[in-house]
């Protein structure tokens, strides 16, 4: 297979997932070899502690469609898929999670949507097979929220079981656990996105690597992405407005208590005492806002003219089909 005939890349990252590898890989190349076109499985290895490594290694070498990204830690499944997405080579890429709860049968329908003119294809969760008070509610709390707060209507922003146009995806700057936000992120290149109802089994395999402290993580994200996705571009006018606002109020109370000094006789510290205290306290803290706003604003220049930080670190590319300068150490 050429370095350059990858029409579809599946990305598949791990961690601790050594029952499931040869099953899971077993069941990808089912689904995908029928498709009729060139194609490669991108696993990669997030830091794990059992013999995942190992497995998937094992796989590659009986496989050369297999591309192994071993990372050097564990570094979350976000960066994981990042260094998925940067080293996949196909024009489209299928992302899906590595417990087999995914089912890759569906690659082929989440592909066909993609071609018929979307640049996002999420799959949709309709019937979940996990606990409805731990997982369901909030993940449809959550969901309900996010379409209110990227405009975008899909009802499973949090499944890894999305197709892309690489051209897309590629372009999407991800860090913490912003990966189940990704039609969200790319809001701003106006992608198309749509869903296709997918099949959800039961985990069968190994242990599930998120409990119920998840949840207060996705809805502390959800602020911080309300935040970018309307206010990162122009910090200046959200903390700018803010602290004009603020010493706009506090110059107003400010006149008010020197006229009522220096013009009514009314002292101070008889009657307007806490009003000439808090006047001075709006003013400072309008002042700092606005600082904040104009520092954010050379922050945001210096980020985008400096040079692409990953949020990962690789110890090596495994796959035969890979050139030497692709499968070398990167640090």
């Amino acid at each position: 297979m050429s370095v350059d005939a990858v029409s579809l890349s599946v990305v598949v990252p791990l961690y601790n997932e050594q029952d499931v590898v040869s099953l899971l890989h077993e069941k990808i190349v089912e689904a995908v070899e029928p498709m009729n076109r060139t194609w490669e499985l991108v696993f990669i290895n997030d830091g794990s502690t059992d013999d995942t490594l190992e497995r998937i290694l094992a796989v590659a070498e009986g496989d050369d469609r297999v591309t192994v990204v071993d990372l050097m830690g564990n570094f979350g499944q976000t960066a994981a898929l990042s260094a998925g997405f940067d080293c996949a080579r196909g024009d489209i890429i299928v992302a899906m999670d590595g417990d087999l709860q995914d089912d890759p049968s569906y690659i082929p329908k989440l592909v066909e949507k993609l071609e018929e003119g979307y640049d996002i294809v999420s799959g949709w969760r309709k019937k979940r097979k996990e606990s409805f008070i731990i997982r369901r509610i909030p993940s449809m709390t959550a969901n309900w929220m996010l379409k209110r707060i990227s405009g975008i209507d899909i009802h499973d922003f949090g499944t890894t079981f999305k197709a892309y146009r690489a051209s897309v995806v590629k372009n999407v700057k991800m860090y913490g656990d912003f990966h189940r936000f990704i039609p969200a992120l790319a809001r701003e290149m106006r992608v198309r996105v749509t869903e296709v109802e997918v099949a959800h089994h039961r985990r069968e395999y190994g242990e599930s690597k998120y409990g119920i402290g998840r949840t207060f993580v996705v809805f502390f994200d959800l602020f911080r992405l309300k935040f970018i996705l309307d206010y990162l571009s122009r910090p200046l006018q959200v903390f700018g407005a803010g602290g004009m606002g603020l010493a706009a109020a506090g110059a107003i109370m400010f006149l008010y208590v020197a006229f009522s000094k220096f013009y009514l006789g009314i002292p101070i510290e008889q009657k307007h005492g806490p009003l000439f205290i808090t006047s001075i306290m709006c003013i400072v803290a309008g002042i700092n806002l606005f600082t904040a706003g104009f520092l954010g604003e050379m922050i945001l220049r210096n980020l985008y003219e400096s040079g692409n930080r990953k949020s990962y670190y690789i110890r090596k590319i495994h796959g035969a089909s890979r050139d030497e300068n692709n499968s070398k150490v990167l640090l």
